[in-house]
């Protein structure tokens, strides 16, 4: 099948580009000395995080307890469910860590510790935990600075049901950078709050085996990562729009877009509509901190890939996409366009298959995992 042969909106995935991406960052992990373990968040395709483990130890990352089962089903052993665990899930997450190598929780609260402890012990399991630690992007996590931060280690270091591994955390806010230098100062900043907190606790006889770092602009940005023994980079592997206005990444190397068709046209308000709205693009507003007129996606030429400056996405409802400038012109109903999303993650889970493509020719469909 190619290009022109597919129903639109769709999702195209440009194999190459993802093989050069997921390549680029497993040889920067390996040079670093580090473990990758890719968050499959971004995808959620077991085909897909295949192709990011390859020559690595074959861990990954997952956001939801669905994806976790589904990686499993797909021969994933070692897991890392990277959000803090709500109590009751904490049975049904013991009943896939007894079926694989080992499902790794999250907590940053005592009542999540003592939960999970209570029902392993329950169980007669014993679970691997890490403690989740914010080092500036003000989600989740304990303040490595606070006293917190000491006393749940602690905690988690002595219960009987926990095998504590560790220290994680992830630097959403290097979202907020415009510049590749001021990523690299997050990436800094988030190396050396998780080593300086690991060195104290091990000086208080609390063992630290694992120092878990994330997020793709500090990934590109870091160039040394001493004390840290894993990184969990996801967008990485189809980068978008808001990685391109940030300067971690450039054009050619975004993996996944939309193909959609213009269906309406007013040249006379320089306005056009697509069949690509709100539910196939998301509504993420994108890098406004760096460029407020952004819109909602980067509109290119479908076969080579190149912008179309003369046209920006200016509002999404449910099935509608509206394009102005003076590029609408050019356009007619049925008219094919390309566009690179703000945000390829929310986009890509709008999407219950990707369309692969080596050039213009689709080579094979992927599904992602839908659910919770």
């Amino acid at each position: 099948m190619h290009l022109d042969d597919l129903a639109t909106p769709c999702a195209l995935v440009d194999l190459d580009r993802l093989e050069k991406n997921a390549e680029h960052v497993a040889d920067k992990a390996r040079r670093l000395g580090v473990r990758l373990r890719p968050h499959v968040k971004t995808h959620k395709c077991i085909d897909i995080a295949r192709i990011q483990t390859d020559l690595h130890f074959g861990g990954v990352t997952v956001s939801t307890l669905a994806e976790a089962q589904a990686f499993a089903a797909g021969g994933f052993s070692d897991i890392t469910y990277a959000v803090p665990i709500a109590p009751q899930k904490i049975a049904e997450a013991i009943d896939l860590h007894n079926e694989i190598d080992a499902l790794n929780l999250l907590v940053d609260h005592t009542d999540t510790i003592r939960a999970v402890d209570e029902a392993a012990t329950s169980r007669g399991e014993v679970l691997p935990v890490y403690l989740e630690i914010d080092c500036g992007g003000g989600r989740s996590g304990v303040d490595p600075e606070g006293e917190a931060a000491r006393l749940l280690a602690r905690r988690l270091a002595g219960a009987d049901s926990v095998d504590f591994r560790g220290l994680l955390t992830h630097a959403g806010h290097a979202y907020r950078s415009r510049t590749r230098s001021e990523a690299f100062e997050v990436a800094c900043e988030e190396r050396n709050l998780m080593t300086a907190l690991a060195a104290e606790l091990r000086d208080l006889g609390i063992p630290v085996p694992e120092v878990s770092v994330g997020s793709t602009p500090t990934m590109r940005a870091i160039d040394d990562l001493s004390g840290i023994t894993e990184v969990r980079p996801g967008n990485y592997v189809f980068y978008d729009v808001f990685q391109t206005a940030i300067r971690v990444c450039q054009i050619d190397e975004l993996a996944f877009s939309l193909l959609a068709t213009v269906i309406s046209v007013d040249a006379v308000r320089r306005r056009a509509v697509i069949d690509a709205g709100a539910l196939a693009l998301s509504k993420d507003a994108g890098p406004i901190h760096v460029d407020p007129e952004c819109g909602y996606g980067l509109v290119v030429t479908v076969e080579d890939q190149h912008p179309l400056p003369g046209l920006s996405i200016v509002s999404l409802t449910q099935e509608h996409g509206t394009l102005n400038g003076p590029g609408v012109e050019a356009l007619r109903p049925g008219t094919r366009l390309r566009i690179f999303p703000n945000h390829s993650c929310l986009a890509a889970a709008c999407f219950e298959s990707y369309q692969v493509l080596r050039g213009t020719e689709v080579v094979d469909e992927w599904h992602p995992v839908r659910g919770w």
